[in-house]
C-alpha cells in the first residue's frame, strides 16, 4: 500500500456500521468515537509539503483513557513532527451525536 494524497478507501455506510459495532461490541469500555474541528485538521493539512495525516492511537496515562493524536505526513511519507500536533480530541461517550447508525445500542 502507497502512502499518498490518495491513501484510504471509501465504504459504505453499511461497511461502516459493521466495523464500527464490531469495535464497540467487542470493546464495550472504550471509546466509540472522537472529534476534532475542519479548522484544526486544516491547519494540519495546510502545512508545506503535507499530504495527509497520520492518526496515531494513544494512551492518556493520568486518566487511563484512549485518545488520537494526529500528525500531518509529507511526501516522502514521513510524519510532520515539527508541526501541529493534535489531541485532546471531543470524545464519545460525553460528545456523541444524538442519532448514528454508527454507534450501537
Amino acid at each position: 500500500m502507497k502512502t499518498d494524497k490518495n491513501s484510504g478507501e471509501i465504504i459504505t455506510l453499511d461497511e461502516a456500521v459493521k466495523y464500527t459495532h464490531a469495535f464497540q461490541k467487542n470493546n464495550p469500555d472504550a471509546l466509540k468515537a472522537l472529534f476534532v474541528g475542519r479548522n484544526k485538521i486544516n491547519r494540519i493539512l495546510e502545512q508545506n509539503d503535507c499530504i495527509g495525516v497520520r492518526i496515531y492511537n494513544g494512551l492518556d496515562a493520568e486518566s487511563g483513557k484512549n485518545n488520537l493524536v494526529l500528525v500531518g505526513v509529507n511526501v516522502e511519507g514521513e510524519d510532520i513532527t515539527e508541526g501541529v500536533i493534535l489531541q485532546d480530541l471531543n470524545p464519545c461517550p460525553k460528545y456523541c451525536p444524538k442519532a448514528s447508525s454508527l454507534i450501537s445500542e
